[in-house]
């Protein structure tokens, strides 16, 4: 992703927004015309920083009723190895890589409390998986 100045920030934080708002709305929302608008998400879009538009349906939201992420901690270079076990399970819905304390942040979805136990249980048997740590996810306020 190349380098975005303050208006290419604010167009996509406000497409994240809204991705259906209008140039005109969005050019009143960031005070730049029309055309500037439309230029710059045509660039964005070029470049590769914008890769799609999607839709969030209402049952979408309602596909896991039990949610969490869980944050991993992976002992020496097993990090691609387990990332590649990690999305061989359907419970397992995003692999994030990250910085910090943890290795990789999992977000998963099931339908039941129990199925996420024997989840967590699965991947914290995975040869390499030093420690991890698990938060639910109780509400949405904003997806997407």
């Amino acid at each position: 992703m190349a380098i975005m100045d303050d208006v290419d920030q604010r167009l996509i934080s406000a497409l994240r927004h809204d991705a259906r708002a209008s140039l005109s709305d969005l050019a009143i929302l960031l005070g730049v015309s029309r055309t500037t608008v439309r230029g710059r998400i045509e660039k964005l879009r070029q470049r590769g920083d914008i890769v799609g538009f999607t839709v969030v349906l209402q049952g979408d939201t309602k596909r896991d009723p039990v949610r969490g992420l869980m944050m991993i901690g992976i002992e020496g270079r097993g990090a691609d190895r387990i990332s590649r076990q990690l999305a061989g399970l359907t419970a397992v819905r995003a692999i994030h890589s990250t910085n910090g304390r943890w290795d990789l942040i999992l977000e998963i979805g099931t339908d039941t409390l129990e199925e996420l136990d024997a989840v967590l249980e699965r991947i914290r048997r995975l040869d390499g998986i030093a420690n991890s740590e698990t938060n639910l996810l109780l509400a949405t306020k904003k997806a997407g």
